[in-house]
């Protein structure tokens, strides 16, 4: 028999990890938009938008992988909700920067909270095994950064 080699070892884990992710993200994402009145693209976009940062529309877009019009429809949306904000840039009067509101921050937090929930296949495991798989993945991480 065969040892697993290293590579061997993290593309099994990034597959599984891959597997994990997609069998949670279809049901979840939309499901959990649908909660705050949200399509899953707008919880995108207030999921990049950090609370404090302005970030121009042409980065959302890109961002997102759509159209600048679309993120301009989903815009005009969410800041009649009072969601977010659209602000000139003081550098370039051409473009335009978004921002949380108060409001807007409330809601990402709770939104990113329902998300963050644990599937049942981590909440499952052992208190030991969560842990280890947190801290490796942390270490993942960091390695990457």
């Amino acid at each position: 028999m065969c040892a697993t080699t290293r590579d061997d070892a993290a593309t099994e884990a990034w597959k599984l990890l891959l597997e994990l992710w997609w069998s949670e993200r279809p049901p979840r994402f939309p499901a959990v938009a649908g909660e705050f009145g949200l399509s899953p693209m707008a919880l995108g976009l207030l999921k990049s938008l950090e609370p404090g940062i302005e970030l121009p529309m042409s980065t959302m877009a890109e961002w997102l992988f759509c159209d600048a019009s679309n993120v301009t429809s989903m815009v005009d949306r969410l800041e009649a909700r009072g969601l977010i904000e659209r602000r000139d840039s003081p550098k370039d009067r051409r473009v335009k920067l978004l921002a949380l509101t108060a409001e807007g921050e409330t809601l990402r937090e709770r939104a990113l909270a329902r998300l963050h929930e644990p599937p049942e296949a981590l909440a499952s495991l052992s208190m030991a095994d969560q842990r280890v798989l947190r801290d490796t993945l942390r270490r993942a991480l960091s390695a990457e950064g």
